[in-house]
């Protein structure tokens, strides 16, 4: 059982939002409306019941609080290099955690804080 099952990346622009993110991982979010609210959903495969999205609602864009990390998946590296040309920026570079692979973490199109990890 996973301790997260859901996470929610607050932007100002969900358009915007949603082309740097797709453009970074290379995978396409759907598009929804839930309770009146605009969604860009990441893509889950097979089992994985772990998940996000992208929302606009009243939540201001932040540095600061709760990092999550998306799972790069092999492709740290890929990753970094497209959010920066889709005008990220990279605010902790490619770093070993050990035996547990590799972490970076960005600022996205709207300011957020957001952590990536591959696996060794």
């Amino acid at each position: 059982m996973h301790t997260i099952t859901w996470f929610e990346i607050p932007c100002g622009d969900i358009e915007r939002a949603a082309r740097f993110y797709e453009a970074m991982t290379a995978r396409p979010l759907k598009r929804e409306i839930f309770f009146g609210q605009p969604h860009a959903i990441f893509p889950k495969s097979g089992d994985d019941r772990v998940t996000g999205t992208l929302i606009a609602n009243q939540v201001r864009p932040s540095l600061d609080g709760t990092v999550p990390y998306l799972n790069a998946a092999g492709e740290l590296d890929a990753w970094l290099t497209r959010a920066a040309q889709a005008g990220g920026k990279v605010l902790v570079p490619r770093t070993s955690i050990g035996p547990m692979g590799w972490i970076a973490q960005i600022q996205d199109s709207e300011g957020n804080r957001v952590g990536l990890h591959q696996v060794a």
